[in-house]
């Protein structure tokens, strides 16, 4: 079993003292039978007033960090040892009957999967639907993985990665016309192409381990994809954005039904607008085998 060491640090720098609002903390990762949180640790400079954790709607561990005095700069260090077990990527059969598509969900599991079913960004000329449907087969049924797997694959290959300044995801469409965009915005993008087909699919934030390789000492970011709820398979991790299908290299942290639900860091901060200087983000997964040299 794997195991695996994040570092992160984000650090915001002010032109001068300033006070702050509260601050979410969403940098946990989520215990599961293929992830298991061996430590953690959150340290905030300055020290907040008070600092609680809580479980979302979700389940995702938050934790809330209020404050009582000024400062030119606020960072947020967290360390966390994980041991982490990949999954099976797809474990059903021929014999299972969401093998192939169309299936339909058990009525008593539908209930709790259809806001993740149901479309949330508009399609007014249904060129979503349109992008979505190519990837069936011209005579039904397509075996489900192949969809899955295929639309994985067509992201990162057919769209051009790149990084964006402003604040947020963008709509799945603009994505689309554009054929570009980061982690998040390909996997809305997916998400909302699957709920057309009626797949429930739901965003995950997390961290990507990018493992060393000879004499390159291995890195890693925060991330995002996609789950895919599947009768008798569960939640299986899609990841368009490096073609990942299943859990190697991801370290989930929070799911939601939404991005803007699952935001790593967020908070306020009282002072005037140009006080904001910028933000530095710094962040390595390393592996127990690997070694770490201060310099």
């Amino acid at each position: 079993m794997p195991r695996l060491t994040i570092h992160h640090k984000t650090v915001y720098r002010y032109a001068r003292p300033v006070a702050f609002g509260e601050h979410r903390i969403m940098l946990r990762p989520r215990d599961g039978h293929d992830l298991r949180v061996l430590s953690g640790d959150l340290r905030i400079e300055p020290q907040p007033m008070s600092l609680r954790w809580i479980h979302d709607v979700f389940g995702n561990s938050v934790a809330i960090a209020t404050f009582d005095e000024r400062s030119d700069l606020l960072s947020f260090t967290w360390t966390a040892t994980v041991d982490h077990n990949p999954a099976e990527a797809f474990a059903l059969t021929p014999d299972d009957h969401a093998y192939f598509y169309p299936f339909f969900y058990d009525e008593e599991e539908f209930p709790d999967l259809r806001e993740f079913i149901t479309p949330h960004y508009g399609d007014p000329n249904g060129e979503l639907s349109a992008w979505a449907r190519k990837f069936l087969d011209a005579e039904a049924p397509t075996p489900t993985f192949k969809i899955l797997s295929q639309m994985t694959h067509g992201i990162r290959d057919a769209f051009a990665y790149r990084k964006r300044h402003e604040h947020g995801t963008q709509h799945p469409l603009d994505t689309l016309q554009t054929g570009s965009g980061t982690c998040r915005d390909y996997a809305l993008l997916m998400i909302e192409a699957l709920r057309r087909l009626g797949i429930a699919a739901r965003f995950v934030s997390g961290y990507l381990f990018v493992p060393a390789d000879g004499g390159y000492l291995g890195g890693g970011s925060t991330h995002a994809w996609v789950q895919v709820y599947l009768p008798n398979a569960g939640w299986i991790e899609f990841d368009p954005t490096n073609g990942i299908v299943g859990t190697r290299d991801l370290i989930r942290v929070a799911v939601a039904r939404d991005p803007r639900q699952a935001i790593p860091l967020h908070g306020t901060y009282l002072g005037p607008a140009d006080a904001f200087l910028g933000m530095e983000v710094g962040i390595r997964v390393i592996s127990a085998a690997e070694q770490v040299v201060e310099t």
